[in-house]
């Protein structure tokens, strides 16, 4: 029977999609997804949720219908998730790293190593930029016991898109483990990268300055890397990394055509003070994305965050329509700090 997700719940957007995708292929479960993208402007499927399924499609040789742009309704009927090397090409910008997040976990739980490559965008808006995956989310999911690595091998910026990553996932070992997370502790560092693609390395360096000025007030280590990379495109993009005694938190800003490189810089450093100043050991955006591991760990986990997100409250709810013994509790308001309880499912791969 199939599980019925209503894409239109909560925010309505691309997140519930991917989150559905990738537990029924995970949990071997079809699922049927109405409403699909219901609360954004342009709903339906777009590009990059297309490949997504088509992956999960791939890598599961599952039975699919919906699979077009626009689609409002979609269905996966997955098999055996089956490791190997594949490569999966999004043909725009659209975000690499949310293919990435799609097939990760299913590919956890397959039975050798599997190696990826996936064409699209790697710093592009409304998605997590490559940087953030390999200095927060991964580091994060290796602790649980998902281990996977991703690199880029040409960088890709809205709107040529164009750019191609390389991630390796390798199998779980067992059960995951739970995750305590409910305190930062000092900061300790904080680092970063200053990107430009095709654009002067002088833009590169006043996103250094400005972010090393905003940042010299935290009496802490600061070093920021000024980095020239490869791609079809031009473009900026000034990642940091904040380290704390218990945690790791990332924040981003994207320049675009007319804005100046300190206020890229100045975007950066505003969401990494709003989250020093908060109360919270998870950033937001890896609250919401550490969910659904948790789900399927061993024994219960517990961790802060700065700020409960539409993502996060829309990800328990899809997670509680395929595991409804997943226990998902959320003390605090929409939009506030708040702290989440997660007792797992304690899924072993044998």
């Amino acid at each position: 029977m199939d599980v019925i997700i209503d894409g239109a719940y909560g925010e309505g957007g691309g997140q519930i999609l991917r989150t559905a995708l990738a537990l029924s292929a995970l949990l071997g479960r079809p699922a049927r997804i109405e409403n699909v993208r219901a609360g954004r402007k342009n709903p339906g499927l777009q590009a990059q949720h297309l490949v997504a399924l088509q992956a999960l499609a791939e890598i599961t040789r599952a039975e699919v219908e919906g699979a077009r742009v626009g689609a409002t309704t979609v269905r996966l009927a997955p098999g055996p998730v089956r490791p190997g090397s594949y490569r999966f090409a999004v043909g725009t910008a659209g975000a690499a790293s949310l293919v990435l997040q799609a097939v990760l976990l299913p590919l956890a739980w397959a039975g050798a190593v599997s190696g990826l490559t996936i064409s699209g965008g790697t710093h592009v808006p409304w998605s997590p930029p490559v940087p953030y995956l390999q200095e927060v989310l991964l580091p994060t999911l290796a602790a649980v016991g998902v281990h996977a690595s991703v690199e880029v091998l040409r960088f890709g910026f809205y709107p040529r898109g164009g750019g191609e990553v390389r991630a390796v996932v390798r199998p779980v070992s067992g059960a995951l483990r739970s995750l305590t997370c409910v305190s930062r502790g000092t900061l300790r560092a904080v680092s970063g990268e200053a990107l430009v693609v095709r654009l002067p390395r002088s833009i590169g360096e006043r996103l250094q300055a400005r972010a090393e000025m905003r940042l010299r007030e935290l009496r802490v280590p600061v070093a920021i890397e000024v980095v020239e990379g490869d791609g079809p495109g031009p473009g900026a993009h000034l990642f940091l990394l904040a380290e704390s005694e218990g945690s790791r938190a990332g924040f981003a800003a994207l320049g675009e055509r007319g804005k100046p490189a300190e206020r890229v810089a100045d975007e950066a450093c505003a969401a990494l003070g709003d989250y020093l100043e908060g109360d919270g050991a998870l950033d937001p955006h890896l609250a919401d994305q550490v969910l659904p591991a948790l789900a399927l760990a061993e024994g219960e986990s517990a961790f802060t965050t700065t700020r409960l997100t539409p993502h996060l409250l829309t990800n328990a709810w899809a997670i509680r329509q395929f595991l409804p013994e997943v226990v998902i509790s959320i003390e605090g308001a929409a939009g506030g700090p708040g702290r989440v309880g997660e007792r797992g499912l304690g899924l072993r791969r044998t």
